[in-house]
């Protein structure tokens, strides 16, 4: 991985922002699920959507990238017919991985779930429940991805708790409308991540599938359903967005294409966290932009719908005139990297004022960042992009260690952030 070195300067311009990941990853798997073809346009090739992809492809569904969009041919009709062992290589998509392992079920022969970086170490264990229950095999490798599942996933009624990862829930949405009974979801806790579950059954729904959600409480779902072939647009994803609202509420002037303000996004919470923090949000069409009128003022800010916002909104916060408080963000832990722990360490090295809770930080604003500090992505996409934001505000410039990880979910971050002003150049540490 490389180093860049990012000079401070004033970011302005605009910026189409790339297709929503959770929407992408969701629409490919419900085209991928049908028996028919299926088109799905504006598509960004992170590495994330890759393995999707490519997980998908292992199930026998046929796709075929292009440009800006993929075609789909759905593995669902030759599913009684075929029979493999197969391996799903998820890289380092959290997504991928608890999306599929249910999903691999309604395939006969084995999976054998592969991946790399940190996603070993996180939890499956709401699967392995079922598992034991419903006597699927399974064996894995403790903190290393190498999961192997044989079996046959059948309907009936699953306790979930809530304040766990979404992605299991929706990775049981997927599923169970396929299975020939019916089923149901009770939620044993109380619920966070609801808006993630929201986009799942949006694009179910647009691909046919019916599912009754009962106030995030019980999902009831009827057996013998079919996914319709369709083709699809994925909207402009907020918690890429999010990078560029941020660098707005600090002083810069970059306007947001292709963000839908009525998205059922969780991340579109950005919006109404900056209104408290005196940033103005200006809407035309597909068009967003912050404007900072006042002095920054801090707020207190519960993460647990929105986490994925949560390193960015550290940086503002870091330049707010008073204390904010950002708490339920303990699972920010066991993501691409413990992000708690990243984003105090690497703003704290530039001037921040930050504390490390368990499940919360706590940070007090100061009027200017220095730099003139090496600084590292903990090869994380989000802490990459919230320290090349957060540069515009320094005095001095900064070296970001392992920049390129931003590969993981916006590829063209860099391209676009030297387009509206970013200063960077290729750096070798200490040479």
């Amino acid at each position: 991985m490389g180093d860049l070195k990012i000079y401070p300067s004033k970011l302005k311009g605009e910026v189409k922002i790339p297709p929503s990941k959770s929407m992408a990853h969701r629409a490919i798997i419900c085209a991928a699920l049908s028996d028919n073809s299926c088109r799905i346009d504006n598509i960004d090739y992170s590495d994330d959507i890759i393995a999707s992809i490519d997980a998908m492809k292992s199930l026998g569904a046929i796709i075929t990238k292009n440009e800006d969009y993929v075609e789909i041919v759905g593995a669902y009709k030759d599913i009684q017919s075929t029979e493999n062992n197969r391996i799903i290589d998820c890289n380092e998509s959290g997504s991928t991985l608890r999306f599929l392992v249910p999903i691999s079920l309604l395939f006969k022969g084995s999976s054998k779930f592969v991946g790399k970086g940190n996603l070993g170490k996180r939890p499956l264990t709401t699967y392995y429940n079922i598992f034991d229950k419903q006597n699927i095999h399974y064996s894995y490798e403790k903190d290393n991805l190498n999961l192997e599942i044989r079996g046959e996933l059948k309907g009936g009624t699953f306790e979930v708790e809530g304040n766990v990862s979404s992605q299991f829930i929706s990775g049981l949405l997927f599923t169970l409308p396929l299975l020939k009974e019916d089923s149901k979801i009770i939620i044993t806790t109380n619920f966070e991540s609801k808006s993630y579950v929201d986009l799942t059954l949006k694009v179910m729904k647009d691909f046919g599938i019916e599912i009754i959600n009962k106030d995030y409480k019980e999902f009831i779902i009827k057996g013998n359903q079919k996914y319709e072939a369709r083709n699809y647009r994925v909207e402009g994803d907020y918690s890429q967005g999010a990078f560029f609202l941020c660098a707005d509420a600090i002083g810069n002037e970059i306007v947001c294409k292709d963000l839908d303000i009525n998205s059922l996004q969780g991340d579109k919470e950005i919006i109404d966290i900056l209104k408290k923090m005196n940033v103005e949000i200006m809407v035309k069409g597909n068009e967003i932009e912050g404007k900072r009128k006042k002095k920054l003022k801090s707020t207190y800010i519960d993460g647990s719908q929105c986490p994925d916002i949560i390193p960015v909104l550290a940086s503002v916060a870091a330049l707010a005139k008073g204390r904010t408080e950002i708490v339920n963000v303990g699972r920010l832990r066991i993501k691409e990297c413990d992000r708690l722990a990243a984003i105090t360490s690497e703003l704290n090295k530039l001037g921040a004022n930050i504390i490390e809770k368990e499940e919360s930080i706590i940070i007090d604003g100061v009027d200017e960042l220095q730099g003139d500090k090496v600084v590292w992505s903990y090869n994380d996409h989000r802490i990459a992009m919230t320290l090349a934001v957060v540069s515009s505000r320094c005095k001095m410039p900064i070296v970001i260690k392992d920049y390129d990880c931003v590969s993981k979910s916006y590829p063209k971050f860099f391209e676009d952030f030297e387009k509206i002003g970013g200063i960077t150049v290729e750096w070798n540490v200490g040479k």
